[in-house]
């Protein structure tokens, strides 16, 4: 990274670098798109991914954190950082045309905190109504609930954007329209069971052929990174699970590990053991839903029947392990919440016999149907520079050729000590992204084998305080869930509550891609290429 940054300061004399934990560098805002695209497109190592983007209320200013990486080594990370001093109107430049992840991004920071982007093509507000009054992740957010009353008048919605542009004769504001005048418009969602949640696009259509899609997201916001600037960490571990729900204990597990390594928490090793046992568990049952919702969509009802039963088997071991099921509120900071049960590992090993055969079943039954193919194969093709712009990484981002999984390039907890095959595909279609959830379960098969046996005799939870503060600074924690790279971001004051808290949403970046991978495809079509991606709504409305 010596390198990197001589490039930085090459670019930006009076950046200010700061590697107290991770690399940061600080720009004004005037410099701030130089230096991003600079590092973009540099040769050498090219920081082509944008993780995550950081509002946050300084108290005097207002800024955004810009968490880069490198596609060809996604363990390469650093972060910019840049501010306004103007509340009243605060602007910053958008990076829209270096990442498309960038788009629904900075439409987020706006609605949160009311930063505009200058340059960005669409600044309405997302998750929020645009008439909403106040900027939630401000400090000095009035929450009375009479200034937004709930309205139960239904309300046209208005297909033109603000957005402010550069010109040369300075900034200007106007307005686009999102589709075109004489356009042929329908709603897909948010009530309908194909959108797996309360998603809604607003789709124009050229007879069958999608023309484009609107996402309009945010109707079960439920304001979780607000709510957690008032809680104890301790308390705020139950958010995690109601994110991304099918992934609930990956994710809970990312938050643990955000927390434990700044308050410099040891986990024992048998707790470290478990949690990755029960995380592979979790990959499993969440790609049997993904496989299982997916069929159906295409009509196998027969399917999602086959995944809910292998399921279940899942279920019951967290059932007797935490007296969860879908959620069970088992990773806790210093470890797990209880040790094993007898027959644990019985049940595991039971599990693993049953899984491989089910698989094979799974196959037979719609991976090699004719109809299925025609449904799946060369659709909703997403090339492997369009995963990374767009940040889609899990499955679906491998699916395109992306090698970008967590547990071999940035490997945590114990995932060190396992030896698997990343499973990827160059396809780029909606089949690939399937044959890779299938793939990636008997990976996960591989882990449980390899631990399963060798779990060590210790604590399964270390002592820690019961008032857990932890020590001034930025901390991030990255982890491979079932859908991506789930991110923790907390900045901290020194208190018992964080000053910030981010979570990176996997599905987010996943629903970002859809008006990309449909444009040009049939409307039956858009149906199997979403549930190729497998996004899980309450992930994006956090």
């Amino acid at each position: 990274m010596e390198k990197i940054k001589e490039l930085i300061l090459k670019t930006v004399p009076d950046a200010v670098v700061d590697e107290t934990q991770k690399l940061t560098v600080t720009v004004t805002s005037d410099k701030l798109h130089l230096l991003a695209k600079t590092l973009r497109y540099n040769e050498a190592m090219p920081f082509d991914f944008l993780v995550m983007m950081i509002g946050e209320d300084q108290g005097e200013a207002l800024g955004v954190l810009y968490m880069l990486s490198a596609s060809q080594d996604v363990s390469k990370e650093l972060v910019l950082r840049t501010s306004t001093t103007d509340r009243e109107k605060p602007l910053l430049y958008s990076v829209t045309d270096l990442w498309e992840t960038a788009h629904f991004n900075e439409r987020e920071i706006y609605a949160m905190l009311g930063i505009r982007f200058i340059n960005n093509p669409d600044m309405r507000k997302f998750f929020l109504n645009q008439d909403w009054v106040g900027f939630p992740l401000r400090k000095d957010y009035d929450a009375d609930p009479a200034i937004n009353p709930v309205n139960l008048e239904s309300r046209d919605i208005i297909d033109i954007a603000p957005r402010i542009v550069e010109t040369e004769q300075g900034l200007k504001e106007e307005t686009v329209r999102i589709f075109e005048e004489d356009d042929y418009i329908i709603n897909i969602g948010p009530q309908h069971p194909s959108m797996h949640g309360v998603m809604h696009f607003r789709t124009s259509l050229d007879g069958e052929i999608v023309k484009k899609i609107d996402v309009h997201s945010g109707y079960i916001h439920r304001g979780i990174e607000k709510l957690s600037e008032s809680l104890t960490y301790p308390q705020i571990l139950h958010f995690t699970d109601r994110l991304d729900y099918l992934s609930a204990n990956i994710n809970r597990h990312a938050l643990c590990m955000c927390v434990e390594k700044a308050a410099e928490i040891e986990v024992p090793e048998r707790a470290q053991y478990i949690r990755v046992l029960t995380d592979e568990l979790n990959r499993i049952q969440s790609h049997l839903i993904a496989w299982g919702t997916m069929c159906m969509d295409l009509g196998a009802t027969t399917a999602f029947i086959y995944g809910m039963r292998e399921r279940e088997l899942i279920l019951e071991i967290f059932e007797k392990l935490s007296g969860g099921r879908l959620i069970i509120n088992y990773n806790v900071i210093g470890g797990v919440m209880f040790d094993i049960y007898d027959g644990f590992q019985k049940d595991i090993h039971a599990f693993i016999i049953e899984m491989r055969k089910r698989v094979k079943e799974y196959h037979k039954l719609f991976s090699g149907n004719v109809i299925a193919l025609g449904r799946m194969k060369d659709l909703g093709i997403m090339t492997k520079e369009d995963a990374i712009s767009y940040a889609v990484t899990g499955p679906a981002g491998r699916g395109s050729g992306w090698s970008c999984d967590l547990r071999i390039h940035q490997p945590y907890s114990i995932y060190d000590k396992v030896q698997f095959k990343e499973i990827i595909r160059t396809e780029g279609d909606a089949y690939a992204r399937y044959l890779n959830r299938l793939d990636e379960i008997e990976t996960s098969l591989e882990i449980l084998e390899q631990l399963v046996d060798n779990i060590p005799d210790g604590d399964f939870q270390a002592k820690t305080k019961a008032i857990i503060k932890l020590p001034e600074g930025r901390y991030y924690q990255r982890v491979e869930a079932a859908r991506g790279e789930f991110g923790v971001y907390i900045e901290s004051r020194g208190d018992k509550t964080p000053y910030r808290l981010k979570f990176r949403s996997p599905s987010m970046a996943l629903v970002s891609a859809m008006p990309l991978i449909c444009r040009e495809e049939k409307l039956s079509d858009l149906i199997g290429i979403g549930g190729s991606m497998d996004y899980v709504i309450p992930d994006i409305d956090r």
